[in-house]
């Protein structure tokens, strides 16, 4: 009866085995979510943009110590080669806010100053990490200015030699990639345009002072990049 019971049990259990396992579901094939790709940095390509700032005039100019908002536009072009390097070419023009300054020379001289831009063509030299690119830039600077003489309140002819309009600029700054075809920067950019000497028939007072002609500047921009992939 044993050897019965047994054989039975393992009989039943033998038929319901592929049952059972037929009821059993098949496990779904899940697929793997696809890697996210990093981002590819690319800085080659066109951008234009605006920028905000300062500008402070050196310690041995008319306007030594004084401070003045600016704000302008920047445009230019850059080419990423060598993998890790960027070059580049950039014309930037800066408004000043009212930049009347003069100070007073003797026997009654007063010279006054009105800075009302600078502008700059500069090539620029990067190394960037992605989204990252510091840089030094260095060119031609140009500057909107006048320059009057009054004595006793009254506007008088002089004569000068090296008031230029022209001049040399460099500066460096960090410019990053925040999001697709954007990119923000903060730069310090000087521009010197050598000094201006009082020469005869200017009112004896002021003939042989000289100043310098330059500025510091410090801005914060962003700029909009064609192209960005």
């Amino acid at each position: 009866m044993k050897k019965f019971l047994l054989g039975t049990v393992a009989l039943v259990a033998f038929g319901a085995a592929p049952v059972m396992a037929a009821d059993l579901a098949a496990r779904p094939y899940m697929k793997a979510p696809p890697a996210m790709m990093a981002p590819i940095y690319n800085w080659t390509g066109f951008y234009i943009g605006g920028h905000v700032g300062g500008a402070w005039a050196g310690n041995n100019n008319i306007d030594a110590n004084g401070g003045h908002f600016l704000g302008g536009l920047q445009g230019g072009a850059d080419l990423q080669f060598a993998t890790n390097w960027v070059v580049g070419l950039e014309a930037e023009y800066s408004w000043l806010s009212n930049n009347n300054s003069g100070v007073a020379f003797p026997v009654l001289g007063n010279v006054t100053r009105n800075d009302r831009g600078l502008g700059s063509v500069t090539g620029r030299l990067g190394w960037t990490w992605g989204p990252g690119l510091l840089y030094v830039k260095g060119g031609v600077g140009f500057t909107d200015t006048t320059l009057g003489v009054t004595v006793a309140g009254v506007p008088t002819a002089f004569a000068v030699t090296g008031n230029n309009k022209t001049g040399y600029t460099v500066g460096a700054g960090l410019e990053y990639m925040f999001a697709p075809n954007w990119s923000v920067k903060g730069e310090y950019q000087y521009y010197n345009f050598s000094n201006t000497t009082f020469v005869a028939p200017t009112p004896v007072g002021l003939i042989g002072s000289s100043f310098r002609n330059d500025e510091h500047t410090f801005k914060a921009g962003v700029n909009y990049r064609f192209g960005w992939h």
